[in-house]
Formats: C-alpha cells, structure tokens, sequence
C-alpha cells in the first residue's frame, strides 16, 4: 500500500517560481512510488477556471493538487507580503486538515518561518510523519539585508523556526554550507536528523545550444541580440542578490555597445534597476519577462556569460538555484559569491568561472572585461566544464533517488 505524502509549498506548476518548478518535477517523479497531494497558492495570470472558492481542487497527471486562493503579492510592499502570508498560513493549515489520511508531510522553507510551521502543526495535529526542505535559512536571511530594525522580531521568528526543526523527524538542506548554519542554530544541543540534498537542473533538457541553433537564433532575433556579447543574469530580480547596486557596473560599459547586460525575470528591485537605466540612460541593458519553461534552454543559451550572485551575509542561508541550469548549458559564470559557499564550491571545483567576494563592483567590471577579451574558444572550454561535472556529481536523478529513499525510509 502507498504512502499518502502531503507536499505543502506555496508555489507549484504552472508557477514560474524556481521552488516551483522544483517540487513541480519531484512530484511528477515520486507519483508512482506515492500517493501524492500538493497544497499551494492559486499561480497569478493563469486561468485555471473559477477563482472565488478559497479551495479549488485540481489534478496533474497522478497528482492532486489543492490550490489556496490568497491575496495577489506586491514584493515591494511589507504590507502585502505580510497579508500573502497570513493567509497562506490559515488556508494551508485548514486544507491540510481536510485530508482524511496523511503519513508524510512534506513542507519548504517557503514562505519564511511559515513553512515549516505549517508542517509542524499538521504533524501534531495529523499525527504523521514530518520532512522539513531548508532552501533558504530564515530569518538570517531577511537579517542579512536588514529587511527590518526591529531586532526582536528577527530573534522570535529564529525561535519559531527552531521549533518546527525540532519537532521535525527529518530535515533537508540543499548546500553542505547550510548543514553548517543548521549545526550552529542547534549547538550544544541534539541536531535533528538531516541530509544534504542539492538541487537540480534536467540535464537531459537543458543542454549546450550554439547560438546557431534554430531555437537560439529565434531568441536572439526576437530580442534585438544579434552581434552582442551578452552578460545575462536569469531568475528572480529579488532582495537577496545585490542586483539594485550590481546594475551600476554597465555604467562601465556605456561606451561599448557590443557588450550587452541582459536581465530576464521579475522581482522586488527590478523598478529600481530599471530607473537607474533609465536615468543613466544606458543603451547597453535589456529587460525581458520570465521566460516559459520550454524556452529556458534557448535563453539560457543564447549568453556568452552568467551572472550567478548573492547579497553579502547569503553564505549559508541560500543557494541560487540558477547555477544548475546555466551549467548544464556548459555557459561560464561570473559568480559574485561568498568564498566557502555552496554556489562557490562548485564554480571552483568545476572550473566553470570566476568567484568575487560580493560587493567588489570593480572586480565584476574587470572580470567582463577580461571574459570578454579570452575569445570564444575559451569560454567554450570554461562552460564545458560545469555541464561535465553537472553529469557527473549533479544529476536530477541523484537527486531525486535521494528523496524517493528518503521518504521510503521515514
């Protein structure tokens, strides 16, 4: 008899969310092998039919899907994210009582200090089993962009989010750095049960494309790229990533319009990337919207070099999940990383780039300079080296034999 395994996130398919995406091709992988619910938000601009039940139930494939209906998210208001939240947080724990039998729970660090108290009262309240996925450490990681002064709200959300580690019966981070931060919360007392399960890119999908390539070309045609050196950073344009004072380095680059500095997604800082180029009036930047997930691979390929980058105080609490997919399209990165961090590590041991201490905006400069200098043969050469050690140590499948034995086991 299967399992009956509740996974608890606010973002599943069609999100563009990378968390998304992620519990999205977990799920479609362990539906076989479980009986499989998800519990998270009704995605924006998508039509799945009626909106004005709090509850709307759907299927994908073998999944059932429970879909919460809360309040649309402006990332740049403190307000609306604290309503987003609030709401989740009743509705996930209301349609996880529904369920009438629930073995595993299995709930993300999404939203912060929510999550994974969601998982925690639905444990004790379901008498099931509990897996907490840490895929970002919070509150250390609003305390490392001082996203609020009041010091005693940071210390009352680490004390709750302890909790829900404590009461855990197994926990999942993502980076052998972040095993580091959960050992630290927990010292001098008994750490939970914990493993380190990276995350994944599908290496069989995404592969290197030559920007001959029919698909590329499309792309690059489409968006004005012909001819350009691009520098492309590809994901959520968020709080975490310095992006606001990383966008000043293509001030260095004004007077060189072969080299073109191209941001696709969406997020709380973009306004005010787009402002500063506006008000600088810099003809070397380009912004495009979320890419459909279909097309990711051609975008992804039509870059010279990636930006992969986080806000100093990141080590730790966060891995880009960006880095799978541009590895395995063999680009070279330019990662402005912490030295010791997840992301870091594997830029290294890879040899797919180069690694700057974050906030060292003249290094970046440099480095494009020089990257832009080697040659293409060169960078071939950088980029292949990430997708070779993608295949061998970062697997989708690695990843997800890991989770399947997991859950198998609790």
């Amino acid at each position: 008899m299967k399992k009956e395994i509740v996974f608890v996130a606010n973002y599943f398919h069609p999100d563009y969310a990378s968390s998304g995406q992620l519990l999205t091709e977990l799920c479609l992988e362990l539906q076989h092998d479980f009986d499989v619910t998800v519990i998270a938000v009704q995605p924006e601009n998508v039509d799945l039919g009626k909106r004005n039940k709090l509850f709307q139930y759907d299927q994908l494939e073998q999944i059932r899907v429970i879909r919460l209906r809360t309040p649309k998210v402006d990332k740049r208001s403190k307000f609306s994210r604290v309503m987003f939240i609030l709401s989740y947080f009743i509705l996930a724990v209301i349609a996880l009582l529904r369920i009438k039998k629930v073995d595993v729970i299995y709930t993300i660090s999404s939203p912060p200090i929510i999550g994974g108290l969601v998982g925690a009262i639905g444990k004790v309240l379901k008498r099931g089993k509990l897996v907490y996925n840490i895929m970002d450490f919070n509150p250390e990681q609003a305390e490392a962009i001082s996203y609020t002064n009041r010091k005693w709200l940071f210390s009352l959300a680490k004390k709750i989010d302890n909790l829900s580690c404590s009461v855990s019966d197994h926990i999942i981070t993502v980076g052998q750095d972040m095993q580091e931060t959960l050992n630290h919360r927990f010292r001098g007392r008994r750490v939970p049960s914990n493993s380190v399960i990276n995350n994944w890119t599908d290496e069989q999908d995404i592969i290197p494309l030559p920007r001959s390539h029919a698909q590329v070309s499309k792309f690059v045609r489409e968006h004005d790229l012909q001819g350009k050196f691009i520098v492309m950073y590809s994901g959520n344009l968020g709080l975490y990533y310095d992006l606001e004072n990383i966008i000043r380095v293509a001030s260095d680059f004004k007077d060189h319009p072969e080299i073109l500095f191209v941001f696709i997604g969406d997020g709380a800082v973009k306004p005010e990337m787009q402002r500063y180029v506006k008000d600088k009036g810099l003809q070397n930047v380009r912004f495009l919207p979320f890419q459909p997930k279909e097309h990711i691979k051609y975008s992804l390929c039509a870059a010279d070099v990636h930006l992969v980058v986080n806000q100093k105080g990141i080590k730790g609490v966060s891995v880009p999940s960006k880095i799978y997919g541009v590895m395995a399209a063999g680009k070279p990165i330019l990662g402005v990383l912490e030295q010791g961090s997840e992301a870091a590590v594997l830029i290294k041991e890879s040899g797919c780039g180069v690694v700057i201490e974050p906030q060292q905006y003249h290094e970046i400069s440099e480095h494009i300079a020089n990257m832009y200098a080697c040659g293409q043969e060169t960078l071939e050469l950088t980029g292949r080296g990430g997708r070779l050690y993608l295949e061998r140590y970062l697997a989708k499948s690695q990843s997800i034999d890991k989770y399947r034995t997991l859950l198998q086991s609790i």
